[in-house]
């Protein structure tokens, strides 16, 4: 059974995520797709630029993997007791920045080496050096941390299902275009692809 696709990319319950840069590249090229869709000319490269996107962004709403490279931040009230962070999305490549914010808005950049990661496993999980990374003086969102998220820069990086899925969905929306009420419901076809790649949502 088609189940409805959601309404927004991210789900209301993690506010702390942000994209602040990224994807520089789609994962189906403007050509690829038109000769998926069998289109001959240039009148609709806009449209089919913008349904791209749009099946990426949906491919990773439903899979919570982010597709080509991205930066994001996250942003924590305190230090998690245990010392582990569980980023609600995957994979993650890399830390790239990490600060505390004051009260008055300063902010103090913290040494990468109190961070390692295992961005590969499900949710990625960042580990703290608690012993020597300081406290928050911020009660909320004082901990900023830029991570580095996705398979990698090129289409050539990514699992070749989820590729198959943006084009099936590329496909889909297209011949949807003009009914908005039938764009919901995402083809079985294109929910098996992704239903290895879907994990239990924190």
């Amino acid at each position: 059974m088609a189940r409805r696709a959601p309404q927004s990319y991210l789900p209301a319950e993690i506010p702390m995520c942000e994209r602040i840069d990224g994807p520089s590249a789609e994962p189906l090229g403007l050509a690829e797709a038109k000769a998926f869709l069998r289109l001959d000319t240039d009148a609709q490269d806009g449209v089919v630029a913008a349904l791209i996107a749009a099946a990426r962004q949906w491919v990773e709403s439903e899979t919570r993997r982010i597709l080509l490279s991205q930066t994001w931040r996250f942003t924590r009230d305190a230090w998690p007791p245990s010392g582990l962070i569980a980023v609600p999305l995957a994979p993650v490549r890399a830390v790239l920045a990490a600060r505390l914010v004051a009260e008055d808005g300063t902010t103090q950049d913290l040494p990468l080496d109190l961070f390692t990661f295992a961005g590969a496993r499900l949710p990625p999980l960042i580990a703290v050096d608690l012993a020597r990374a300081p406290a928050p003086t911020r009660r909320l969102g004082g901990i900023v941390l830029e991570l580095q998220l996705g398979y990698g820069a090129t289409p050539a990086e990514l699992p070749a299902d989820l590729v198959q899925a943006v084009r099936q969905l590329v496909a889909f929306l297209h011949e949807h275009r003009d009914e908005p009420g039938d764009q919901g419901r995402m083809p079985d076809s294109i929910l098996a692809l992704l239903r290895p790649y879907r994990s239990v949502r924190l």
